[in-house]
């Protein structure tokens, strides 16, 4: 095969137009950059023989000043050090693909409840986003900064809700690494591509939130300015401890009046937990004449969603002149609290709540000890 003086533009521009590449000089054993001429301008192509004997193609992109021959050899040097490292090169998979594929993947596990929640974040943060049509092994840390930007400065077109709490940015961030980092371990992204993603950190105190406790008076006044339907929904969080999501996403079969216990279906799984005559009187009153597939707590009729209760929690707040930063999830923040200071033994908050024993030490850790300080000053051991 006639090799040609490609590093040269004087040559290149003489070259005829022609679909089969011009290959210049061996870069290395078996590996050729080759360029192939266009009506104008021109692209850089990769080709090398693989341990099976079979040559492989890889385009490096248009010839430009900035990717020149020295360059082009340099990033057919990177391709096959993938190439030999077994990593997928046939089918360039873009972020939303790796996301995609992420979320079928979870949902094959049987995570069905995290899925949907992967697969509604993406929705918001990714498809929609310019970051979705990147090549995933093309990413870079820069690019990511400019998806975080757009993201805290609420201009993501998926989402309804606006600028993200830290938290929601922390999610958002995790879940999208998880897409990511699965990409790598399948081999579809280079591992040396992760450190773009790894120096992206996310917010420290993040779970602000979780300090906002309520006393039984701010409660009180918290449900009393909350109208209708939206009281229902505040106060099911209120008496179980439950998350703003599980009452949103109950049906009417989910409430067991002879048992007097409920069914929560979202986050970590089903789990069936008793409840108290408060809350009895609660569901009592909201199962009565639903089918069992109704949904028992509805906005209007509807179900609920986060888009539709926010709005209304947050004038909830300001006419009941609690703190600012007081959302739903502070009704289960306040009632773990009780719970935990009340006595209750931390196994059995677990499971009623359906969090980790992990996550309630690391946020109520403190509120654990003083309980047992409290309560080892009452006995008497000697």
């Amino acid at each position: 095969m006639a090799r040609e003086q490609i590093d040269k533009s004087t040559v290149r521009n003489k070259l005829q137009p022609r679909r089969e590449p011009y290959w210049g000089a061996p870069v290395e054993r078996g590996l050729f950059v080759g360029f192939r001429r266009l009506e104008m301008g021109g692209n850089w192509i990769a080709r090398y023989r693989n341990d099976e004997g079979k040559q492989v193609y890889q385009s490096l992109g248009p010839v430009t000043a900035e990717n020149d021959y020295e360059a082009a050899k340099r990033d057919a040097r990177r391709w096959k050090r993938i190439v030999e490292a077994g990593v997928q090169t046939d089918r360039p998979l873009t972020v939303a693909d790796v996301c995609r594929d992420y979320t079928k993947a979870i949902e094959a596990e049987g995570r069905k409840r995290t899925a949907i929640d992967a697969r509604k974040r993406f929705d918001r943060i990714v498809y929609d986003d310019v970051i979705g049509k990147i090549r995933a092994d093309k990413l870079t840390q820069r690019q990511l900064e400019a998806w975080m930007a757009r993201m805290e400065a609420g201009e993501m077109t998926g989402r309804k809700s606006g600028i993200p709490s830290k938290a929601t940015f922390n999610r958002n961030l995790t879940s999208l690494k998880a897409a990511l980092n699965r990409a790598v371990s399948r081999r579809e992204i280079p591992q040396d591509r992760a450190v773009e993603w790894n120096a992206i950190k996310p917010h420290k105190d993040a779970d602000g939130r979780r300090d906002v406790y309520l006393d039984k008076t701010q409660r009180a006044a918290f449900l009393e300015a909350a109208e209708g339907d939206l009281r229902d929904l505040l106060t099911c969080i209120a008496l179980t401890g439950c998350r703003p999501g599980d009452p949103a996403a109950m049906l009417r079969k989910d409430y067991d009046g002879r048992t007097v216990s409920v069914t929560f279906r979202t986050k970590t799984g089903p789990r069936t937990i008793p409840i108290s005559p408060a809350a009895k009187v609660l569901f009592e009153r909201l199962a009565k004449g639903k089918l069992p597939k109704a949904h028992m707590f509805t906005d209007g009729g509807t179900p609920w969603t986060a888009q539709a209760w926010a709005p209304r929690v947050k004038a909830a707040v300001a006419i009941a002149k609690l703190p600012s930063e007081t959302v739903a999830y502070a009704l289960r923040h306040s009632w773990i609290t009780d719970a935990i200071v009340g006595g209750m033994d931390v196994v059995t908050v677990a499971k009623l709540t359906g969090t980790s024993l992990e996550m309630i030490n690391k946020t109520y850790g403190h509120l654990v000890q003083g309980a047992a300080r409290d309560k080892l000053a009452k006995l008497q051991f000697v």
